[in-house]
């Protein structure tokens, strides 16, 4: 059973020219037609570059941002139709922990208040003690001792503030929470602790996680299935496992390219993916498909001009491209494109130079 459902959903943010008379001339494609499904118990690993709307995305699920277009069924609830004060009622359920840990704490309240406010706005609790006794457990649950109640945030690590971050999450009982690039601002063997507090917890309580990243070895660790995100739409998903042994889009297999591999000499005889040119701006995304103009596998009219949709290759392995099959079969090559953008030691070539050294 899906606890979160969210179908075709769509966050533009208007731009606005002038001072007296404002206009709009345009609109930033955040997220731009995302359909997916997480079931209960389930951890969704998010991934993509800087500026995909990855955070735009789980901000929207929660209507922090104003949702354009589209649905977000929380049990069967759309979230998106709700009154402000409706969907306050229902926040306690749905839970962020954000990226950078220490800007997402007061700095003027010890952790007990921090603690005890969202308590005290969602009406657990019957009185300041059952609260404080609440946040207390909480914290052990997290590894923190007791006595932090009374401590600040700047009194903290990097990591003992993100531990209040999830712990701040957890006191209100939530069914999802969604993790916000939740290990980005720490140190390795920090990143490993809290990754292995948040799967321990899931365990515990019966949580459910939407783990938004950019490191492919965090979602890898953490993840049931995984979505690969670009210019605001889901270009594949697929069960983790699956994803990584056979990544199908090109945009995917580019970035798996870059994870390194600890046996050099696989590492040294490999093929890498280097795209060429910058990610396209939101506010003028591409026509067609919005990845053409950095694959390698580009076929040119149907690529330019119509937009792939997630279609099912295999079992739960859905990918956004014309040709994915195509290029699984070898039916269609990589373009020259690729093969200068490979780095020495791959295999992979598309033309064979002549004896005199030429293409």
């Amino acid at each position: 059973m899906s606890l979160l459902q969210i179908e075709d959903l769509r966050v533009h943010f208007p731009i606005r020219q002038g001072i007296v008379f404002e206009r709009t001339v345009g609109h930033v494609y955040a997220v731009d037609g995302v359909s997916l499904s997480i079931e209960k118990g389930q951890t969704y690993g998010l991934v993509g570059e800087s500026g995909c709307g990855k955070t735009t995305l789980g901000r929207a699920v929660l209507r922090l941002n104003d949702i354009t277009e589209g649905s977000v069924f929380y049990q069967d609830t759309d979230l998106s139709a709700l009154s402000d004060e409706e969907m306050r009622k229902r926040r306690s359920k749905l839970q962020m922990v954000f990226q950078d840990p220490l800007g997402s704490l007061n700095p003027r309240q010890n952790i007990e208040s921090i603690l005890v406010e969202g308590m005290e706005a969602h009406r657990i609790g019957a009185n300041r003690t059952e609260r404080r006794e609440r946040a207390v457990e909480t914290l052990k649950a997290v590894g923190l001792p007791a006595t932090a109640l009374s401590r600040y945030p700047h009194e903290f690590s990097g990591g003992q503030r993100q531990r209040i971050g999830i712990a701040r999450a957890l006191v209100l009982e939530p069914d999802l929470i969604i993790c916000d690039e939740p290990v980005s601002a720490l140190d390795v063997s920090i990143q490993a602790q809290v990754l292995n507090l948040l799967e321990k917890l899931q365990k515990d309580l019966e949580l459910t996680y939407l783990v938004i990243a950019h490191d492919l070895a965090v979602v890898r660790h953490i993840s049931d299935v995984i979505g690969v995100m670009y210019l605001g739409s889901i270009v594949e998903e697929a069960p983790s496992d699956a994803l990584y042994e056979t990544p199908r889009h090109p945009y995917t297999k580019a970035l798996m390219s870059a994870v390194p591999v600890p046996d050099p000499d696989v590492e040294d005889n490999r093929e890498r993916i280097l795209l060429t040119g910058d990610l396209p701006s939101p506010a003028n995304p591409p026509a067609g498909c919005r990845f053409h103009t950095r694959c390698p596998w580009r076929q040119e009219t149907l690529c330019d001009t119509e937009r792939p949709v997630l279609t099912e290759l295999a079992d739960g392995h859905r990918v956004a491209c014309h040709y994915a099959a195509d290029i699984e079969a070898g039916r269609i090559h990589p373009t020259r494109q690729l093969a200068s953008a490979i780095l020495p030691g791959a295999e992979v070539q598309t033309e064979v130079p002549d004896d005199a050294g030429h293409v």
